[in-house]
């Protein structure tokens, strides 16, 4: 493998992260959502704002961006119990999403950037992460198993495009153990 590493998004990053995002989505979630969804995805301004804030930390092999995490604190209707009520830790826990793209895939790229991330958070002050996957996204579920988070039982149903998308809330700690 060419030499593999993550870094903090800057503005050169976002035509490709734009890129990842909108062609893996297409990929992954063909069957999930419907086409007018899948076109109307985040405007490269949504990205903009994510990377200047440095919530975005992308992961390159060689010369090729690969992928990227967005990382930051979890707002306080993602962190909700199913009741509406907060939890205790709401004010330290952080909201990932992790997207390789899948050409990619299975190379670590995922997890060093889910680590780098998990180390930026906890030195923030953040002691637990949550990720929304949807249910029928077994790849991505299975990714967030092996950081050991498992689903804390609230569940979600979006509207997307006409069409319900289960999701599933995953949670644990900001720890990853790289396997070598």
């Amino acid at each position: 493998m060419a030499d593999a590493g993550v870094h903090l998004a800057t503005a050169a990053d976002l035509s490709e992260i734009v890129r990842i995002h909108r062609e893996t989505w297409r990929l992954a979630y063909a069957e999930l959502l419907p086409e007018e969804v899948l076109d109307a995805l985040d405007t490269d301004e949504a990205w903009a704002l994510a990377v200047r804030q440095g919530a975005v930390l992308a992961a390159t092999e060689g010369e090729w961006t690969v992928g990227f995490v967005v990382a930051s604190k979890a707002p306080d209707d993602e962190v909700a119990k199913a009741d509406g009520s907060l939890p205790e830790d709401a004010d330290t826990t952080a909201l990932l999403s992790v997207l390789v793209e899948p050409r990619w895939g299975r190379r670590g790229h995922g997890t060093r950037l889910v680590a780098e991330a998990m180390r930026e958070l906890k030195d923030s002050g953040a002691t637990r992460g949550i990720a929304w996957v949807p249910e029928a996204d077994k790849a991505s579920r299975n990714f967030y198993e092996r950081l050991g988070w498992t689903g804390d039982g609230t569940v979600r149903t979006l509207d997307a495009g006409g069409r319900p998308l289960r999701e599933v809330r995953v949670s644990g700690a900001l720890e990853v153990r790289l396997e070598q």
